[in-house]
């Protein structure tokens, strides 16, 4: 293997990484993580750091757990991939069932695909073409929150854009409706909780009645908004939307590609609320944080649109290479069989309260936090450089960043949403990582913001 130095190197020569300014990029020394153990990742110098953002938000039961190792070798002593179009196989069969049977009434079909975007994608494309086929032309418009994110192709951009991430596409992008979702009005003009909840609820009452006709669905992260800040939504707005969508005979789309498996303290953020929707997005954590899999489930009214003999066209046309993959549905099953012998969401339970309670303690007295956000282990802490007016840093100061770097030094990786610091650490994360990763983050934004 080549020496490290030289594998750095050629980084920067080569690689281009995501989400990340590449000019800066290559000035820095990259940390190059070689091995994962438990809730840690090691780097090539042996150093270990806790894994504050579970891998980008999809790691559930911690790094080289035996048990899914075990599943994925197994899985590959069987087949390592075969196509599920006019072929099946018994992992996506298998994992199909549990899904269905673990999700909120109502969902009954699974549909494969290979990440979150295609996930929310699938669900764009099933509720646009339900109701070509069942005789409702008109309703081709969607809906979704403002300000919210879904992803990165075309269609899920559309229901979810945001001017940093996507405004050199703007032109190729069909128009949505947006709905102002509660923390806007709270957040920016300053509103209880309370009023927020009502005006957000009585915009959505007028724009879905106003525009029942030609919708055919309303697209949204329920409980807590992720990539655009982590944005939480207070009791009872899922709910009204769910009514409201069900009054009117519009689709409703649960985007749980961050918010599933457990990371809002159920299983699923809908049930928070008790709601099922029509079509739910699932991925991330679905392998447990091993390999990329993703599903969308839907109700037996909308699937039941699609039959129809070959000649009528009512076929679903979509698909990818690695649609439902057999060790990735391998690794899946033995995921879920994690959350039931380890009792993931009963012991979650005392891990949010000792999250929050050190939250409370560590981050909130902090002069420049301006706003923690929390749902389970799912957690945004807000900067600002003027707390009272919540005015922000400028933009070319990287406080944020700056955060996670300090951060870095401590042993703890979390990332920034701008200045909000994101912290999500696995399921499985233990106590004293808990008291670790607030500590460290503490310690980071005194040094970057009170310098």
């Amino acid at each position: 293997m080549p020496s490290l130095e030289v594998l750095k190197q050629w980084d920067h020569q080569h690689l281009w990484h995501p989400f990340t300014p590449m000019q800066n990029w290559t000035d820095t020394d990259p940390l190059v993580i070689v091995r994962g153990e438990g809730n840690e990742l090691i780097d090539s110098a042996g150093r270990r750091y806790l894994d504050g953002v579970s891998s980008l938000w999809c790691n559930i039961h911690g790094h080289n757990r035996p048990e899914l190792n075990a599943a994925l070798e197994s899985q590959l002593h069987e087949i390592a991939h075969s196509t599920l179009l006019g072929l099946t196989h018994i992992p996506a069969i298998e994992l199909a069932k549990r899904l269905i049977d673990l999700s909120p009434p109502g969902l009954a079909r699974v549909f494969y695909s290979d990440n979150g975007s295609t996930s929310v994608e699938v669900a764009i494309r099933m509720a646009l073409q339900f109701w070509q086929l069942t005789g409702r032309s008109k309703k081709t418009k969607l809906v979704s929150l403002k300000d919210d994110y879904h992803g990165d192709t075309l269609g899920a951009v559309s229901v979810g854009y945001s001017e940093t991430f996507h405004r050199f596409y703007r032109s190729m992008l069909p128009e949505a409706l947006r709905l102002t979702p509660p923390h806007v009005w709270r957040w920016r003009e300053w509103l209880s909780d309370e009023e927020a909840l009502d005006r957000a609820i009585d915009e959505a009452r007028r724009l879905l009645s106003q525009h029942c006709d030609e919708l055919a669905a309303v697209v949204i992260e329920p409980v807590m908004q992720g990539a655009v800040g982590m944005w939480p939504q207070p009791s009872g707005y899922v709910r009204a939307l769910r009514e409201l969508t069900a009054k009117h005979d519009i689709l409703l789309v649960c985007d749980e590609v961050a918010t599933g498996f457990g990371r809002t303290g159920k299983m699923f953020a809908c049930e928070q609320e008790e709601v099922s929707p029509d079509l739910m997005c699932l991925a991330k954590g679905l392998t447990g944080g091993y390999l990329p899999l993703a599903a969308t489930l839907t109700t037996e009214r909308i699937y039941s649109a699609f039959l129809g003999p070959p000649a009528e066209g009512r076929t679903f046309y979509y698909g990818h290479t690695y649609t439902g993959n057999p060790i990735g549905c391998a690794v899946a099953l033995a995921s879920l069989d994690l959350f039931k012998t380890d009792r993931v969401i009963e012991h979650l339970v005392g891990k949010v309260e000792r999250l929050t309670t050190r939250l409370t303690d560590r981050i909130v007295p902090l002069r420049h936090v301006v706003d923690v956000r929390q749902r389970g282990l799912m957690v945004g802490i807000e900067l600002a450089g003027d707390p009272d007016t919540r005015t922000a840093y400028p933009a070319a100061d990287r406080v944020g960043a700056r955060v996670t770097d300090v951060a870095r030094a401590h042993h703890v990786i979390v990332r920034p949403l701008g200045d909000v610091v994101v912290l999500m650490p696995p399921l499985s994360v233990k106590p004293d990582e808990i008291d670790r990763l607030v500590e460290a983050v503490h310690d980071a934004i005194v040094t970057v913001t009170e310098i």
